[in-house]
């Protein structure tokens, strides 16, 4: 036992422990104090860091759906003005959006403002602006397809069936989920043409894939009738 002074000059009595306890404490501070000497500067810089990178991320999202938004209100604003008739003003939107859409939204405008200037009667145009995002080659899949069968379906009635057919046949295969609407574009091609015989086969196709749309093997079904009909007649 170690025999210590109080303040008022009585003795009391220090345990061991307490002594060693104290000793490890100042011990523990001294090293603390020397470890952030010389740590410290680096453990404020990476809290810093820290900080201020959970803060750009916040900002960064805000300022992509803030983006998001204002191209998506731009949108919804083209499709009314085409709703609406007003073509010439829907293409001065959608041409922006081209410019400053984010996201999907400028190949978006892209195809609406091809289906637009179909729309206003401006077919040769409209398959230029649709061949254009199918030959894109940043543009994803599905959006190039899309694009190559609408221009596939406008030169049904302004095109020949070589000029349908260099949009729509690599849509007709079997797992291709637009094969339907390919192979109808191609028979509608080809029996304009006079091609009865590849027509009836290319609405075949459609009439009996068990995948296909009812609506798309109804029509399907129904020229079949019609062009074995008109050969019954013809012969």
């Amino acid at each position: 036992m170690l025999l210590g002074k109080g303040p008022a000059g009585s003795g009391y009595l220090m345990s061991d422990d307490s002594f060693i306890r104290e000793v490890n404490e100042e011990l523990r501070q001294d090293q603390f104090k020397a470890l952030w000497r010389r740590y410290g500067a680096i453990i404020i810089a990476a809290a810093a860091f820290a900080v201020l990178g959970t803060g750009g991320y916040v900002a960064y999202e805000q300022w992509t759906e803030a983006r998001a938004n204002r191209s998506g209100d731009a949108f919804a604003r083209a499709l009314e003005l085409a709703e609406q008739g007003e073509s010439e003003q829907a293409l001065q939107v959608l041409e922006e959006l081209q410019e400053t859409g984010y996201g999907a939204y400028p190949v978006l405008a892209r195809l609406r403002a091809a289906t637009t200037l179909a729309e206003s009667g401006n077919p040769e145009e409209a398959v230029a602006m649709f061949d254009a995002v199918a030959n894109d080659s940043s543009v994803i899949g599905p959006l190039r397809d899309i694009a190559r069968l609408r221009a596939a379906l406008l030169l049904v009635d302004h095109g020949s069936y070589a000029d349908v057919a260099a949009r729509a046949e690599a849509l007709t295969g079997e797992s291709h989920d637009m094969r339907h609407t390919a192979r109808e574009a191609l028979a509608l091609a080809a029996w304009k043409e006079g091609n009865r015989e590849n027509a009836l086969a290319l609405f075949s196709q459609v009439a009996d894939d068990p995948q296909a749309p009812p609506g798309a093997r109804q029509r399907a079904e129904m020229m079949s009738e019609l062009i074995t009909a008109s050969d019954a007649e013809s012969g």
